[in-house]
């Protein structure tokens, strides 16, 4: 595998749930990811316009504007376009995950996650782009 170096990564978490953001949070930090959280998808497709992030991961179910719609945004601008998304999500139906691929999300993790399948594919992801 491609050696990655943790340290200058950035990744963007958008996620409203506190309980299973502290645990994404705690993964990613232990494996020395630097990262930019924001609490409902609008904040973070603004966030993303405005700051470079190697990843986004992003939930499906926050307040009015959904993660469907934010990565619609995130792969219309072109600022933002390139950028991996990946959707960890309790929204996991064959039909939810086949629409966030479709959207342009490059993989999509059903909540609840195993903390070291999210991190092989984010590792995974980072290799590839």
């Amino acid at each position: 595998m491609v050696r990655i170096d943790f340290k200058r990564l950035r990744f963007l978490v958008i996620d409203d749930n506190v309980t299973e953001l502290k645990i994404l949070l705690e993964l990613l930090r232990s494996n020395g990811y630097r990262l930019s959280v924001a609490m409902d998808a609008m904040q973070g497709y603004r966030r993303a316009t405005t700051q470079q992030f190697e990843l986004i991961l992003l939930d499906v179910n926050m307040g009015s504007v959904d993660g469907f719609a934010a990565c619609r945004l995130l792969k219309a601008d072109p600022s933002t376009a390139g950028i991996p998304v990946i959707f960890v999500t309790s929204c996991a139906s064959p039909k939810e995950r086949l629409m966030g691929l479709q959207l342009g999300a490059v993989d999509y993790i059903p909540k609840p996650f195993d903390i070291n399948e999210v991190l092989a594919r984010v590792e995974i992801h980072l290799a590839l782009a």
